[in-house]
């Protein structure tokens, strides 16, 4: 796992901390180098789930979206949402 220089990853609550080791693993299966490029720092959304440490962003990876969704999905769980955005993909964990 890769980690842009100037992210820090060291306040992300447990829960998605925790899901890091899963998400590295569908990278890893697709030859891929996961790669944290936000966790808290720099500018999103009000009330987004980043500055709440609860959110990370990742850079894409060239594969059909829904193929992705379910991989993340089937290996995160109905707790943490998946966001495709225009040069990344946006993860938080959010409980309903």
């Amino acid at each position: 796992m890769l980690i842009k220089t100037g992210v820090d990853i060291s306040r992300l609550n447990r829960e998605i901390r925790r899901a890091l080791p899963k998400i590295e693993k569908i990278y890893n299966v697709g030859k891929k180098e996961l790669v944290i490029t936000s966790t808290y720092e720099g500018n999103h959304s009000a009330g987004s789930l980043h500055y709440a440490n609860d959110a990370i962003d990742i850079r894409r990876w060239p594969v059909d979206n829904n193929i992705l969704d379910e991989l993340l999905h089937d290996a995160l769980g109905k707790d943490f949402d998946i966001v495709h955005e225009r040069d990344h993909i946006h993860i938080e964990h959010d409980p309903k």
